[in-house]
């Protein structure tokens, strides 16, 4: 496997749950992160958006790496989140990670006062520089309100460790289209993956190297069913799957995938944990369309179930 391939295919985004003062619940970490590891997929992601990363400290953010080493035992590539408000913390981050045996880490350009392009270009230099570990670009602008443009991007691909790009779904245009055009300036080996799971199946069809997943930490089974689907050119197959999670979906889009998550995680008995404060929990009131839009996809038992 290559600096640029540990990012492709499907990348599960666990949980981590957390009791009300940061603290890793390491057994309800490790139960979510071993769905995953047992279901076969291609890497998993602690310490992403999903993984409440920013809401933990440097030295939780170390024990749940730590726990995921652990857990996954080097069956499967683990990545990493580092991103920090401050270039510093997020290069010892990446030190962190590394140490902990890691395999590849995602970068978000995360801020307080809004970042000019030539800073999130020094930013990911010094932290891509900090390790020799491959890192994943982590575009994000609905939490970090900030728009990578196109030389950026072609900047960033010209430092040797930097091998990937995590996007979301484009606010303008089609993912064919924006594929196409991001393939001009990223040549391959260079990594072009997608966020934003409702559109996962959309991008996988239109050439996307990977499918970089919130729903896969929970229900990797048919994640994974539809990425290989996708993957194959099974067009009809890889939309019945998608048809199956298009509940979920919408109230992803209506309450934010992270309260979703927490909450579908709860009523499937896998932790207790609800997301850090001030996010408030889904509505009390909600949870049964979130329990019926998880029935259809209680059933998985193998990744060929739709076969």
């Amino acid at each position: 496997m290559t600096a640029c391939t540990i990012f492709a295919g499907l990348s599960s985004f666990p949980l981590t749950p957390a009791n009300p003062a940061g603290e890793v619940d390491t057994d309800a970490f490790g139960a979510l992160l071993e769905r995953s590891v047992a279901a076969g997929v291609d890497s998993v992601c602690v310490l992403g958006s999903t993984g409440i990363y920013a809401y933990l400290s440097r030295a939780e953010r170390r024990r749940a790496i730590d726990a995921a080493m652990s857990i996954t035992a080097s069956r499967i590539p683990v990545l990493a989140g580092v991103g920090a408000l401050r270039t510093d913390e997020a290069c010892a981050l990446a030190r962190d990670a590394q140490k902990a045996g890691a395999d590849g880490l995602l970068l978000a350009p995360m801020s307080y006062t809004p970042l000019t392009q030539d800073e999130v270009y020094q930013h990911f230099q010094s932290v891509a520089a900090a390790t020799e570990l491959p890192l994943c670009i982590y575009n994000n602008p609905s939490t970090t309100h900030f728009q990578f443009a196109p030389p950026l991007l072609s900047r960033l691909a010209e430092i040797p460790n930097i091998v990937a790009l995590k996007n979301p779904e484009p606010s303008q245009g089609s993912i064919a289209g924006e594929l196409a055009m991001l393939r001009a300036d990223l040549a391959a080996p260079f990594t072009l993956g997608y966020s934003g799971d409702w559109c996962a199946a959309q991008a996988l069809l239109a050439g996307a190297d990977s499918w970089f997943s919130v729903v896969a930490g929970l229900f990797p089974l048919p994640s994974l069913a539809l990425t290989r689907a996708a993957q194959a050119g099974e067009t009809d197959k890889a939309m019945q799957i998608d048809a199956q999670f298009a509940p979920l979906w919408a109230l992803f889009k209506e309450f934010g995938s992270l309260r979703v998550i927490y909450s579908a995680a709860n009523l499937l008995s896998l932790t207790g944990a609800k997301p850090p404060r001030p996010i408030l929990p889904v509505p009390v009131a909600a949870e049964w369309r979130i329990a019926s839009a998880l029935a259809p996809l209680a059933d998985w038992s193998s990744p060929q179930t739709t076969a």
